[in-house]
């Protein structure tokens, strides 16, 4: 018999019991399934988290400064007026490795209006440089640039989401809105960027869609600020092509505790150590999974295994017949090999078919993004035939074993 004669026979053999094959390859069903699952779920979190560290700056340090209770606050200013000014001149020009260091100031507004609309919108007060540091598209208008900085003028660049909330469908460049008792003109809008308004390793990342952007002088001089609240809420340090994160953030550790006098009033990101932190998680993550449905997938092969061996037995005679008219081992072997394999690999296939329903099931259900790759699907399927070829071998190998004249006898 050929391959092709050899396969058709283990087909019709399968189709004979359809229940008792498909019984067979539930187990292999659920473990492909399980790993398309989990691969997807990985490289969706894996791409949320680069999203995420894209927005903090792959090669930023990031100085924040610490909330504390009213009380607390008061015993702390004593020793340090927070970050401030002199902070950012100080690392700009006392730590090695730094290009450029920024201020960015948070402004909690209680209203944010315009003539159509209402938003929910963060505003924040940036430097001209900003989008020399961040990765900033606009699809509208232009940037803040120095001369509102230094004119401390009432401009903003708005994200999308904002455009959306305040204007609805009109052009927004030109129109005015305001925020808390300052009017401001709008000179850009933002594009969408996705993922936002979370967070990765326990540090918050806001989102550009809900957001104003103004100059920052203008929000330290024209917008209430309690008195106690640090001067400014973030420094960015961005470095030079060379420069070591890790490096850097331990020199402006050092720096500013030294300005501070000691007080422990702000906190150091480095979004690389996020990046490597996560993947970290990520990789125990995808271990653990893999292992839950490695243990499907044996499970799957003994089944197989379990479902070849009695369909031995009962095809006794049927192999001693064939033995007796000129089949050889070989041509057992392979009758029983394929006959697994063909369950293994419709078993996979469906499994991949059930993975995917189960990556968007998820996506829709828990608001998580799932990417289903085709590295996935080829790993899935590959394991799935590689378990059945290895569990349809034994099986195969007592069948062809076995004595044509004893198999001719059997009952």
């Amino acid at each position: 018999m050929n391959l092709a004669e050899t396969f058709g026979h283990a087909v019709r053999a399968l189709t004979a019991h359809a229940l008792r094959s498909a019984l067979s390859m539930l187990g292999m069903v659920f473990g492909v399934a399980a790993v398309i699952a989990m691969l997807a779920i990985g490289a969706g979190a894996q791409r949320q988290a680069l999203e995420m560290i894209e927005m903090l700056g792959i090669r930023n340090v990031l100085v924040r400064a610490r909330d504390f209770p009213d009380q607390e606050l008061q015993e702390i200013r004593k020793k340090s007026p927070g970050l401030a000014l002199r902070d950012v001149e100080a690392v700009a020009g006392g730590v090695p490795g730094v290009a450029d260091v920024l201020a960015r100031v948070v402004v909690e507004p209680y209203s944010v209006t315009s003539a159509e609309g209402r938003s929910n919108a963060a505003v924040a007060g940036v430097s001209h440089r900003h989008r020399h540091v961040f990765p900033v598209r606009l699809t509208a208008g232009r940037f803040l640039d120095l001369r509102d900085e230094l004119e401390m003028a009432q401009v903003c660049v708005i994200g999308s989401g904002v455009h959306r909330d305040l204007f609805g469908h009109r052009h927004a460049i030109g129109q005015l809105l305001k925020v808390n008792d300052l009017w401001l003109e709008v000179v850009g809008v933002l594009a969408p960027r996705g993922q936002g308004g979370t967070g990765i390793q326990g540090v918050a990342v806001s989102s550009t869609d809900q957001e104003i952007l103004i100059p920052v002088t203008t929000a330290q001089r024209k917008l209430d600020r309690p008195v106690l609240k640090s001067p400014l809420d973030e420094i960015v340090v961005y470095l030079e092509p060379d420069a070591s994160p890790r490096e850097v953030a331990g020199g402006v550790q050092r720096l500013l505790d030294q300005l501070h006098g000691g007080a422990n009033d702000f906190e150091i990101v480095v979004p690389e150590a996020l990046l490597e932190q996560s993947r970290r998680t990520q990789r125990l993550f995808a271990i653990v999974m893999g292992c839950i449905a490695g243990i499907s997938l044996l499970v799957g092969g003994i089944g197989i295994m379990n479902i070849m061996l009695a369909s031995v037995l009962e095809r006794t005679r049927e192999i001693g017949l064939r033995r007796a008219v000129g089949a050889r081992r070989a041509d057992i072997r392979g009758q029983f090999v394929i006959e697994a394999s063909s369950i293994s690999l419709a078993g996979g296939a469906a499994g991949v078919l059930l993975g995917i329903v189960l990556a968007r099931v998820v996506a829709a259900a828990a608001d998580w993004p799932t990417v289903v790759t085709g590295i996935s699907v080829v790993l899935s399927v590959g394991v799935s035939i590689t378990v059945g070829l290895a569990s349809g071998i034994y099986p195969a190998l007592r069948a062809a074993e076995l004595d044509p004249i004893e198999a001719l006898r059997y009952e």
